[in-house]
């Protein structure tokens, strides 16, 4: 499920585009100010961002720069043209006028979307609620950020890039040599062993999976 986050002061504007896009199966996360969006994004890792420039404390404009990465619609009352302009070359990928048809808006995102995924293609790995960037080395489950280590990581990279196999034990530790060369035969199940717990701490459910007297491979359901 998408996740998009909404930075808007305005509650009645906000909740009426929660429920939009709850509508539409998108999750949200919400934030009433710049200083509180920064916050939340060192921990989870929106989709899509529906930003207001009129912010409390950090303002919109000074927002942006700090979300690269992530398209961002900015949704704003200003319609000047060079304010779009300035917005666009800035970093935003569209821009929406207050007031706003919902079904526009629902479109403009679908297609920031969806270009995002084909620009994104090979940077980003999904399997269930996982979700890595290979750029960032940043892993999420249901949109929250999981501090992984570097063997744990590469680890979770080797399963992800072979989802439906079975990767035995002598190829896992062979592939992630390069990454981690301290991990061992002796320590590789310590390692796959806090990386499941890591992972069904934040998604709640099991995603990793032991392979008796082979290896290990993603649960497929």
């Amino acid at each position: 499920m998408k996740n998009i986050f909404v930075i808007d002061d305005d509650l009645n504007i906000g909740n009426m585009m929660e429920e939009l896009l709850a509508r539409e199966g998108y999750r949200v996360t919400r934030a009433y100010s710049g200083t509180e969006a920064l916050l939340a994004l060192s921990s989870v890792r929106p989709d899509l961002v529906l930003l207001d420039l009129m912010l409390p404390g950090l303002d919109g404009r000074e927002l942006l720069p700090r979300l690269s990465g992530i398209p961002v619609i900015v949704v704003s009352a200003k319609a000047g043209v060079e304010d779009k302009v300035d917005l666009l070359l800035g970093g935003a990928a569209d821009y929406v006028t207050k007031p706003f048809d919902t079904k526009e808006l629902i479109a403009r995102i679908a297609v920031q979307l969806r270009n995002a995924a084909v620009s994104g293609a090979g940077m980003m790995l999904e399997y269930r609620d996982i979700v890595m960037d290979t750029r960032t080395h940043s892993v999420y489950v249901c949109g929250e950020m999981v501090h992984l280590t570097r063997t744990e990581y590469a680890i979770l990279k080797m399963l992800m890039q072979n989802p439906s196999q079975v990767i035995t034990k002598t190829l896992l530790l062979e592939r992630i040599s390069e990454d981690t060369p301290d991990c061992m035969e002796s320590s590789l199940r310590v390692h796959v062993s806090n990386l499941r717990r890591k992972l069904r701490d934040a998604g709640g459910k099991d995603y990793v999976e032991s392979v008796w007297g082979i290896g290990f491979k993603l649960y497929e359901s």
